[in-house]
């Protein structure tokens, strides 16, 4: 038996699952030559995915591509500083590089797609046998109101990039003098970590692997109040106990109760909420133990509102965000059954409405935190690859197989939801024909042979790392049971000839000027990272800027 790894969930992500996937599929399995198989990405989705799959083929060989000339994608710029605990999932791919190296190849700083110093998905597919889309989502979903245009306003998959030291960020400069008071549209846990990120003190950050420059932006801050304002309720809001519980744990930060009466919001007695929503509306109701006359700083969450504008009286510079009052569409006293489960999903999708009254909120600053956005790849469609641009995900068959539509129809698609948290959601197998109609995807569309997908990009932004790791395992543990069985590959061909995969790609990726980094190129800026960090009292201090990365090879 394998040593166990680190934050691998025991559970082995569903098997019981993902036989319902295979359940119906070829049985017969045949003398085959190693998969060769392309990962594009390399966060959570594409490292766990790797990991996995050389536990079921021991002999397959996979090439990672990723744009920047460093891995771990969302572990390493989208986990907050203060959450070391989390990035300890990036151990996933060291153990793979380090147990498999003859089987595992990492390519770093190769963009994919048609532009210039970019490697066209026509070119890298003729060299293997499937193509693993785990890219992720790579853009911030946009507010479209008026005024969004306007300075001072910044997403927070930006902020969050800027202070994690993704280089795409490194010029960002947010101005966090502009004033006292930011506005976080939005309540997830990426805007509480843009909220703590804002409030925290400095000794407590300077500990963690948040860069330097970040460090020193924050010490010049003059921003001293937080607003956390989301159009749903408090039992509806996306963030979790624990990213709650964090904030109002910070030294010297107050929280501000929201100007409802919590009775008004909640619509139910305590004792008759499941205990998940019991739990966070007690320690909403607990609040912190600074109070906020006696706290240098403060955060406040506002709920049932809708943002509506960005306002300036000058046309340029941010002043206040104009919001829309919202209410429940039904009592949630209503929704209450009875039953622990039912009440829970009932109250989770409450539903709420406009009222057409309008409010303002100061503001000298504004985070527009309302999820993040997946995009098609240029040149998918040249391989066969479709993409939902209104769900943002690939057309897939919940297990990870790519679907085409049937010649005229029109992609649809799967709704972005998490689609092994629950066993029961799924009843029967799909093989290469989709037999499913509910799904939106007719049965006469087809699995693209040798097409998967995992992650964001196969099921929408949502949920956190332990659930990519579960998905992850799933799309990795069908292309194994495909290869094995017999399924279409993009080489049909298992006996004899087969796919050169990296070694028959390299040349044409250095003919195309592309300088690409190994994994032992990553290991010199991991070095340096680490050194860097130490001499400054931390784990790491991150090199931010590719050309500076791409030196550090070659010194």
């Amino acid at each position: 038996m394998p040593p166990r790894l680190p934050y691998i969930c025991q559970r082995c992500c569903a098997q019981s699952i993902v036989k319902q996937a295979l359940r119906h599929a070829h049985s017969t399995t045949h003398p085959r030559r190693p998969l060769q198989l392309a990962i594009i990405g390399s966060g959570p989705a594409g490292f766990y995915s790797a990991y996995r799959l050389l536990k079921k083929l021991p002999d397959a060989r996979i090439t990672m591509f990723e744009q920047l000339p460093v891995p771990y994608g969302l572990a390493r710029y989208g986990v907050a500083p203060d959450h070391p605990e989390v990035k300890k999932c990036t151990e996933t791919l060291e153990t793979v590089a380090r147990e498999s190296p003859t089987n595992f190849n990492f390519c770093g700083n190769t963009p994919i797609g048609t532009g210039p110093g970019s490697l066209p998905l026509t070119t890298l597919a003729p060299h293997f046998d499937a193509i693993l889309f785990a890219y992720g989502a790579g853009k911030d979903k946009q507010l479209g109101i008026p005024g969004e245009g306007l300075t001072n306003i910044i997403s927070a998959r930006a902020f969050v990039g800027w202070y994690n030291g993704l280089p795409e960020y490194a010029h960002l400069h947010p101005d966090l003098q502009a004033g006292e008071t930011a506005v976080v549209i939005g309540q997830g846990n990426v805007a509480l970590d843009v909220t703590r990120t804002l409030l925290s003190p400095l000794d407590e950050l300077r500990k963690t692997d948040i860069n330097e420059e970040t460090i020193s932006a924050l010490s010049e801050s003059k921003i001293r109040d937080v607003k956390v304002i989301g159009r749903r309720g408090p039992l509806q809001a996306p963030y979790t106990i624990k990213e709650l519980r964090e904030l109002m744990h910070l030294s010297d930060v107050g929280f501000a109760p929201p100007p409802e009466a919590w009775d008004d919001l909640l619509q139910a007695p305590l004792k008759k909420l499941p205990r998940q929503l019991k739990r966070i509306a007690e320690l909403l109701q607990k609040g912190s133990k600074n109070p906020v006359q006696d706290s240098s700083k403060a955060w406040q969450l506002g709920y049932l509102r809708s943002p509506a504008a960005f306002l300036s009286s000058d046309g340029t510079t941010l002043q206040a965000v104009g919001f829309e009052q919202m209410e429940y569409e039904r009592p949630l006293s209503e929704l209450l059954s009875g039953d622990a489960q039912t009440d829970l999903n009932n109250l989770r999708a409450a539903k709420v409405k406009p009222t057409g009254r309008k409010t303002s909120v100061r503001a000298d600053l504004a985070f527009r935190s309302v999820g993040y956005l997946s995009e098609p790849l240029d040149g998918m469609q040249d391989i066969g690859v479709p993409f939902d641009s209104v769900r943002g995900v690939i057309p897939n068959d919940r297990w990870g197989r790519v679907i085409a539509p049937a010649t005229g129809e029109q992609s649809t698609g799967f709704p972005g939801e998490a689609y092994a948290e629950s066993e029961g959601r799924h009843t029967g197998a799909i093989d290469e024909k989709v037999r499913r109609t509910d799904s939106g995807i007719s049965p006469e569309a087809h699995h693209v042979a040798g097409m998967y997908c995992a992650g964001w990009v196969k099921r929408g932004p949502t949920g956190v790392i332990a659930s990519t790791l579960d998905d992850a395992f799933i799309t990795a543990d069908v292309i194994a049971h495909d290869w094995e069985s017999g399924s279409p590959f993009a080489n049909n061909d298992k006996e004899s000839g087969g796919k050169g995969g990296w070694e028959s790609l390299r040349r044409e990726v250095e003919a195309r000027g592309i300088r690409h980094v190994s994994w032992h190129g990553w290991e010199k800026i991991d070095a340096v990272e680490k050194e860097r960090g130490r001499e400054r009292g931390k784990v790491r201090e991150k090199i931010r800027r590719v050309n500076e990365m791409l030196q550090v090879i070659d010194s």
